[in-house]
């Protein structure tokens, strides 16, 4: 059967863009770091607090809507485009959108860095977006321009222009380019758990475990020294005949010696677990979904808010062209946050705004997850509240009511009337 590589199919249109002679000139930072990247989060993957933390992130940050917008003469246009299909549904035959926003936003939380890369048309469109797992990379100089160089685990490289990849960055403080590494600073919080579940597992073990001294009141030899402890041996363990009771005579008598194992206490282990948590910045309830409106709230601003906004802007300014973005194209990605608070609050929220015209009535349905009606985009408001220069016309007109009529003035004299005391001749 002939096998084709999954590279070749992602990858191989790819590289025969490129242009044949790669560039080989590593880039020089100014700062003089390597511009080398391996991956560094090692067995990370392997501990249960480090992948429940990334998990809790990356689940919640894949439910993030990405939105093709324009905004014009300060309006907000929704572009129901190929590129936004793209983006929300299927970025790539592989992947639904979900699946590929959880591995982008996995990568970034593990190596700190993440990358993906889109394949274009023969017309320059955007047609699939992949994320890239490799296992090291470099930075490149050509012509002025830098390229960044993928290694593969299966020996396969992938030399890509830096402008032409999406790159999101965490914990970007020391290197240039990349984010910092974890290095020690997880690994050091990483052997601590593996010390104390190798000491739980090391505990049960030694508790399963039969200790005693066994003495006799006779002189024996050494042969029948050890042909006696292993009858009694034997016969303790074998249950199946003896029924878990050994016999032994006067002349010996057995002591039981109790192993007393030490073990982390509850406190100690949720201490130990915490300082994962912290690391990845969420808490306990996050990570067991138990999580109650304001706790979501605080991880929502301080966690999943910070990734959209890095994440609009890099997928703005990547994927779209100098003269498109002056157009006011761009990439947004959102979430409605009300739909993980409170019925009360859902209540009072969607109350308060569609009194005010502020939210239709689909909008409002969708905020308690009901599906949308016929004629449910309209905007709605309580009578209660009015324009304000409708309120100030208003106020005018009652005032203008309000105010007594003016006194009738005295009419004018006339040629036929009295002037001077004597009477009209006729």
């Amino acid at each position: 059967m002939e096998k084709r590589s999954l590279f070749q199919m992602i990858f191989g249109k790819a590289k025969q863009q490129m242009d044949p002679q790669q560039p080989r000139q590593l880039l020089k930072l100014m700062n003089g770091f390597t511009p080398h990247f391996t991956d560094p989060s090692g067995n990370a993957y392997e501990y249960a607090a480090a992948r429940t933390s990334v998990d809790a992130i990356a689940r919640n940050g894949a439910k993030l809507k990405p939105k093709h917008i324009r905004r014009v003469n300060g309006q907000i246009m929704t572009m129901s485009s190929p590129l936004d299909y793209l983006l929300s549904v299927r970025p790539n035959p592989h992947m639904d959108a979900y699946s590929f926003y959880y591995k982008l936003l996995s990568q970034l939380h593990y190596k700190n860095n993440a990358f993906a890369f889109w394949d274009r048309d023969p017309m320059g469109n955007v047609r699939a977006i992949y994320p890239i797992d490799f296992n090291r990379l470099e930075l490149l100089e050509h012509n002025n321009q830098i390229y960044v160089q993928f290694h593969f685990l299966g020996g396969d490289k992938l030399t890509l222009p830096y402008s032409e990849v999406i790159h999101l960055r965490r914990y970007f403080h020391t290197h240039e380019m990349y984010g910092d590494q974890n290095g020690d600073a997880l690994q050091k919080i990483l052997e601590l758990v593996h010390t104390t579940d190798e000491g739980i597992i090391n505990a049960i073990k030694s508790s399963a475990y039969l200790r005693g001294l066994l003495s006799f009141n006779v002189m024996l030899s050494d042969s029948d020294l050890k042909n006696s402890r292993e009858r009694f041996v034997n016969e303790f363990f074998d249950m199946t005949k003896q029924g878990g009771i050994a016999a032994i005579d006067s002349r010996a008598t057995f002591t039981d010696l109790k192993p007393e194992p030490k073990m982390v206490t509850a406190e100690q282990m949720s201490i130990i677990e915490s300082k994962v948590y912290k690391y990845f910045n969420v808490s306990e309830p996050i990570v067991k979904s138990e999580y109650n409106e304001d706790q979501w709230n605080s991880f929502y601003e301080s966690v999943i808010e910070p990734l959209a906004i890095q994440m609009s802007l890099e997928f703005t300014s990547k994927l779209f062209s100098d003269g498109q973005k002056k157009y006011g194209n761009e990439i947004i990605f959102e979430s409605n946050r009300l739909q993980y608070a409170s019925n009360k609050t859902k209540i009072e929220v969607v109350q308060m705004l569609m009194d005010r015209g502020m939210m239709s009535i689909n909008q409002g349905l969708e905020v308690f997850n009901l599906p949308p009606i016929d004629g449910g985009d309209k905007f709605i408001m309580s009578l209660n509240f009015v324009d304000k220069d409708i309120a100030n016309q208003y106020q005018l007109g009652k005032q203008q009511q309000e105010q007594p009529p003016a006194e009738p003035a005295a009419p004018a004299p006339t040629d036929g009337g009295v002037s001077d005391g004597n009477p009209t001749q006729g």
